[in-house]
Formats: structure tokens, sequence, C-alpha cells
């Protein structure tokens, strides 16, 4: 009679031992699909409604499409959280667009790419630094090693086209090292001040240990006006 119950009682154990698991692997597929599809059309749609955001915002300002005169005011400054710019990276694919919102805080890198506070503007004499995840919430920088010397990295303020190009392969580096987005970043081979652009995101593809840096030195600007640069149209 003993044995018959310890066998009943040892197979209710491994039935709910085993439902258990099944609730759990279950609960795990349900989190990976939200975070690999779930994030990105979330992150998509609020990447789209920024840039629309932008379009909008340009097209009601018809005269910031021509320079003003030398003396003319400092730009106001950029709104936390807000986009003010949109990136181009064709290495990346001739649709790769995204929308640069000032900050890097969590909530601004779920809309879009954010902008150091305190780094230079687009075009500006020191570093212009920005950063992206690498995977979820859209995935921007997903292909970020594959960025090689010469890409360009385009810049749209809506007034002007600033192209700038890589100048080497991705750097890897710890986050605590913040010397990359100085406004002449260390390790990153440019010797005095000059219009550098920062990229930064997460490594490994799916973990936060380290950083890839990629920098780029101003190569051209055009204005909105005449229409996109070359590297966008060819």
């Amino acid at each position: 009679m003993s044995s018959r119950l310890s066998a009943r009682s040892l197979r209710l154990v491994v039935r709910t031992f085993s439902e258990l698991c099944i609730t759990v692997g279950a609960l795990i597929v349900l989190f990976v699909a939200y975070v690999l599809l779930w994030t990105g059309v979330k992150a998509a749609d609020a990447a789209e409604g920024e840039i629309e955001t932008l379009h909008s915002r340009w097209a009601q300002e018809p005269a910031a499409l021509s320079p003003g005169p030398s003396s003319a005011p400092s730009p106001a400054p950029y709104r936390d959280g807000k986009p003010f710019a949109t990136l181009h990276i064709p290495r990346f694919g001739a649709d790769w667009e995204w929308p640069v919102l000032e900050n890097t805080e969590a909530r601004t890198l779920q809309k879009g790419l954010g902008h150091y506070s305190g780094t230079a503007r687009p075009g500006e004499t020191g570093n212009f630094a920005v950063a992206g995840h690498r995977r979820t919430y859209g995935d921007p920088f997903k292909d970020f090693p594959r960025l090689r010397p010469g890409d360009a990295v385009i810049v749209n303020d809506g007034t002007t086209w600033f192209t700038y190009r890589i100048a080497k392969e991705p750097y890897r580096t710890v986050p605590t090292d913040t010397a990359v987005v100085d406004p002449v970043p260390r390790r990153s081979g440019f010797e005095g001040p000059g219009r550098y652009l920062t990229l930064t995101t997460c490594e490994p593809e799916w973990g936060s240990s380290h950083r890839l840096i990629a920098w780029a030195h101003l190569d051209a600007t055009r204005p909105v006006s005449e229409g996109k640069p070359p590297d966008l149209t060819g």
C-alpha cells in the first residue's frame, strides 16, 4: 500500500514539475517574441512619428531653409527627448533613416537615436555623438560591425545635409570609457580639433557589457534646397 502511494506521489511531483517547465518555457517564448517583434513594431511606429514631426516642423519654417546673416543669434538649445535631425547610413540600406532626439535616456532610445547632450551639433567644430540600440526597439544599429572606412553617415537638420565619412572600423571598449565622445575622441586617430561624429552601440549583439564605437569626420555639406547628397541618390 505504502509503495503504491509513494509511486503515485512521485508521478504527481513529476507531472507538476513538467507542467511548471512547460509554463515557464511558454512565458520565455512569449517574452522573446515581445522583445524581438513587439518592441520593433513600437519603435518603428515611434520613429516614423518623430520623422513626420520633423518634416512638419521644417515645412512650417521656410525661413530656416536659407542661411541667415553671420550675425544671426545662436540657435535655440535642443529640447530633451525631442527630435532635431534625421540620420542616414547608406551601408545599412537605401531606406535606412532614423530620427535623432536629444539625450540618451532609455525612453528616448525607444523612439530613435539619441544625441549625447553637451556634445556638438551637426557640422560644428567638436564631436557630434549619437547612441542607438544594437538590438530591440527596431534594431537601428544591428549592422554596426559592417561599417568600414569611407562609409557615409549623413545628417539632415532641416537646413543642411552633413556628410561624414567613417575613419576606421568599429572600436570595442567598455561603457565607462566616456572619452570616446570627447571633442577630440580618444583612440579615434584624430589629432586635433575638427568636425567629428561618433556613433555608439552595445556589444555583444545581445548584451551590453561593452560598446562598439565608430568615428567619422565631416566631408561635405549641402543645403537642403539643392536636393539630397550624392551618397543618397547614387
